[in-house]
Order: C-alpha cells, then structure tokens, then sequence
C-alpha cells in the first residue's frame, strides 16, 4: 500500500514538472499562411518575423505616419495576436504605434516554451529588434497579465519611458499557492517573480487593476505598487475583472492622458 501511494504521488509529481507548461499557457495556434485582416485606410500593419534560437517569434507592428512613441505589448498566456487586437484602434486614436507579439506556440509564431529564461530571451529579441527604430522617441512597455511579468523584467535592464502592468500579479508561485493550495509550487519552472524585480525599475509605472478580479486579486497590484521605489501610479477600477478591464472608460483615459503627457 504505502508503495502504491508513493509511486502516486510520484507519478504526479513527474506530472506537474513535465506538464506545466500545458497548466500555465493555452495558446491558439494559426496556420503558417494566415493572413490578419486590418484595414489599410485606417493604419499600416507590418508583419514581422523575429528569429530566436529553435523558432520564430510572429510580431505584429501597427504604424503611424507621425508617431509619438511606441507601445511595445506583452499579451496574456491565452489567444494569438488574432484575438489580442481587437481593441486597438485605442492607440491609432492616440497616435502612437503598437508593437505586439506571440509567444512561442502562439499564432503563427513556431517553437515551443521550455523555461522561464527561453521567455525572457525571447521578448528581448523582440524589444532589440524594434526599440532602436525609435530613438528621442517615447517607448512604453506594456504588459497584462502574464505579460505583466515579462514587462517588469525587460523595464528593469532596458529602462523604457514608462511601465505598464494591467492585471498584474506578484509571482506565479503566489497565484499557485491561491488558487492550487495542494501544487507541488517548489517544481515550478516558471515562477515569475515581479515581486523580486519590480523594486529595481527605474521607469514610472503605472499599474492597472480591477475590484472584482478573481484570477489576480487587486492585493497583488497593492503589494507590488509598495515595492515599487520609482514613481508610480495605481489605477483602481471599480467592478472591472481580469478579463473586461479595458473597457471601462477610466482605462482608456488614463492610460490615454498618460501616454499623451509623454509624447509632447
């Protein structure tokens, strides 16, 4: 019997080690020769494809004839760049380009995720790739929900015009420890820790969070804006989850009247 037991408990463990990837990201792939469809009249779209050691990161660039910066965004852990742009036309109104990519697995871009530092790798090559082509000019890094936690690494070594954390959590091992109590948390490949970084960011920040978020509760957004030594800024919207934040109007004009206030 106590064999039987830790060969089980075994078994999961091996689980848990070789199958989080499968617990942590969800993409939606697309096919090689999928087209996006944006309308032309309204902003140029550049497709970009970025080499990475072992794939292919698929970025996305919306661009402005007269830019004042750059927003350089760091998705969730679901979807494709398909689904993530569909409430752009926020940064067309504004004036500022957009810069958006997929994961390894995600859309069209190839590869598979094999480890926190693969991710980190791989949004650099993206921010190296494009950064440089503005220059003088304002650079936002962006990031919601697991992008929070690429975003605070890349702003602590690249020192962008600001930070952007919408939905953001302190650590993954924090989000596994609430929502997977019993989780083997100290196998965890990816523990994500916004917590141990965020401190060293010298840009502002801006954190966005809403009242009835049950995947990130607003503690986490509460106890990173108190590590946080640069300045900074916690939008607190009333009513808004994980998932719908954007579309309250406080969102769109603070994050709007932030952006502007850096372009001029």
């Amino acid at each position: 019997m106590l064999a039987a037991i830790g060969i089980a408990h075994g078994a999961l463990l091996a689980y848990f080690y070789v199958g989080q990837e499968s617990l942590i990201f969800h993409p939606e792939p697309l096919p090689a020769d999928f087209r996006f469809a944006f309308d032309p009249r309204e902003q140029r779209v550049d497709e970009v494809r970025i080499a990475v050691p072992g794939g292919e990161i698929d970025a996305l660039h919306f661009r402005q004839p007269a830019p004042r910066g750059l927003v350089f965004y760091l998705h969730g852990n679901s979807g494709n760049l398909a689904t993530w742009t569909t409430h752009i036309d926020f940064y067309r109104r504004i004036n500022y380009d957009l810069f958006m990519i997929d994961y390894r697995g995600f859309g069209k871009s190839r590869g598979t995720i094999t480890s926190e530092a693969q991710l980190h790798a791989d949004v650099r090559a993206a921010w190296d790739r494009i950064a440089p082509a503005y220059a003088g000019k304002p650079v936002v890094i962006l990031g919601r929900s697991l992008g929070t936690a690429l975003a605070t690494r890349l702003a602590r070594d690249v020192n962008p015009a600001l930070l952007v954390l919408v939905t953001p959590f302190t650590s993954l091992l924090d989000l596994a420890r609430l929502h997977e109590p019993l989780a083997p948390t100290w196998l965890l490949k990816y523990p994500l820790r916004s917590d141990a970084l965020i401190g060293d960011v010298r840009s502002p920040v801006l954190l966005i969070h809403g009242t009835r978020d049950t995947l990130t509760p607003l503690a986490h957004a509460e106890r990173l804006r108190s590590l946080i030594r640069s300045p900074a800024q916690l939008l607190v919207i009333d009513g808004a989850t994980h998932d719908d934040i954007h579309e309250y109007p406080d969102y769109a004009n603070v994050l709007g009247e932030r952006l502007e206030a850096l372009g001029r």
